[in-house]
């Protein structure tokens, strides 16, 4: 699975028209912000389900918007 927080992010941005830290992220969905840039910097990062919901909940959006499935390679 793939989390695709720097393109909420940036969808995020472009809806408020005002840009956005990891630190505003952080403090109001409750989330660690070194969390926060591990899941942008390391592609398998693996958080719990709960910091999933958080983030839907700071987005305001479902599941399948912040995540997608990755292919493995075989």
């Amino acid at each position: 699975m793939i989390i695709k927080l720097k393109q909420c992010l940036a969808d995020k941005e472009q809806w408020d028209k005002r840009k956005i830290t990891l630190d505003e992220v952080a403090e109001k969905a409750g989330i660690g912000r070194a969390t926060l840039t591990r899941m942008i910097n390391k592609r398998d990062y693996h958080v719990g389900l709960d910091i999933i919901d958080k983030l839907c909940d700071y987005f305001n959006c479902d599941i399948n918007t912040l995540l997608v499935r990755a292919k493995k390679d075989r």
